[in-house]
């Protein structure tokens, strides 16, 4: 896989892209999180969580949650912070984090634009951060998701991914969908539904 590297002359953060083999001119760029291009993502986000969580989340502690780790969790060598970009604008992206447990990452704020959902950007994003923390030396992938998000539950377990938990607001245990991957293991007919 050939990497590039992503050159800005005001934004010496940025980290190696991809090029995503696309029709559309999709690329993959590694950015800060303080970078202009991912201010749609994080405000995206932040809109979703509102809208449904409204009524069982705060909307202070949404906006909490949007700041709760620091930008540099996110940076290599432990961490990432990916963008789908086409034609120049984020559509899509994600990031990861170390985990507490040893060669194990954190997935986090997956994401794909409201305006481009439907054509398999999650699943495009989930691969790419998969295959990056393979780069980063990762050999495990912990994640969570919010009980209210039936999409984002389907993609994981369509993509190998294992259910951990899942608990709902109102159960004893917090709320929430917990799912972790082998990266060293082979995915095979049986272990991989279709969407």
């Amino acid at each position: 896989m050939d990497v590039q590297l992503a050159t800005r002359k005001d934004d010496s953060e940025r980290e190696p892209e991809t090029p995503a083999p696309d029709e559309n001119h999709d690329r993959f760029v590694y950015v800060s999180v303080h970078d202009p291009l991912a201010r749609p993502l994080l405000d995206d986000l932040a809109y979703e969580y509102s809208s449904r969580y409204a009524g069982l989340i705060d909307l202070e502690e949404i906006a909490k949650e949007m700041k709760r780790y620091p930008a540099e969790a996110f940076t290599p060598p432990q961490g990432a912070f990916v963008l789908l970009l086409r034609d120049g604008q984020p559509i899509a992206g994600g990031a990861f984090m170390p985990h507490e447990d040893a060669g194990t990452t954190e997935f986090k704020r997956i994401w794909a634009s409201r305006a481009h959902r439907r054509q398999g950007l999650g699943r495009r994003v989930l691969a790419e951060l998969e295959s990056q923390a393979r780069r980063q030396g990762y050999t495990r992938v912990y994640l969570g998701t919010g009980p209210r998000q039936p999409e984002a539950v389907a993609m994981y377990l369509a993509n190998g991914y294992t259910l951990l938990s899942s608990h709902d607001f109102g159960e004893e245990e917090p709320p929430g969908v917990l799912f972790e991957k082998d990266l060293n293991k082979k995915a095979t007919p049986g272990n991989l539904s279709k969407e």
